[in-house]
């Protein structure tokens, strides 16, 4: 048997972001795309973007209120159509019944406070995100719940 050449595959993590960079792009808000993948033992159990509820018209359609009202990126997050990738994420379980207990989920945006609480409270044992977000209490509850918190480093080129 002729030798085989080594395949270059990625790391779990660079697997895994990629997706959730892929995730992102449906996305019904105009502001940011966020992407969410719930994964445990290395299997995919629930993804979720940043969009309004189902069945809702698209900011696309009726405009962003923040961006209408002049809020600053991080600020009043309840003004605003949308749910947040996570919070899709974690809906998606519960509709499905699927434990998501003792997952780690990948993010294309570090989750903000009240996603924090979220991941916190449904079991999620690590977060793995790409671009950070300047969320000090976030971090510091994430701290105090013991999950770990990390920024996902791309591999060089």
């Amino acid at each position: 048997m002729a030798d085989r050449p080594v395949l270059e595959r990625p790391s779990w993590d660079e697997y895994f972001m990629k997706l959730t960079r892929e995730v992102s792009t449906r996305t019904t808000c105009l502001r940011r795309a966020v992407g969410a993948i719930i994964v445990k033992d290395n299997r995919i159990l629930t993804t979720g973007y940043n969009g309004v509820p189902t069945g809702m018209r698209h900011c696309g359609e009726v405009g962003c209120l923040r961006d209408q009202l002049g809020v600053p990126s991080g600020q009043r997050q309840e003004i605003c159509r949308g749910l947040h990738a996570e919070q899709n994420a974690i809906i998606q379980a519960a509709r499905y019944g699927i434990d998501i207990r003792g997952a780690k989920i990948y993010l294309t945006t570090q989750p903000c406070i009240t996603c924090a609480k979220m991941l916190i409270n449904v079991g999620i044992t690590e977060i793995i995100y790409e671009n950070s977000y300047p969320d000090e209490l976030a971090t510091a509850m994430l701290d105090e719940a013991g999950i770990t918190h990390r920024q996902f480093a791309a591999p060089e080129e």
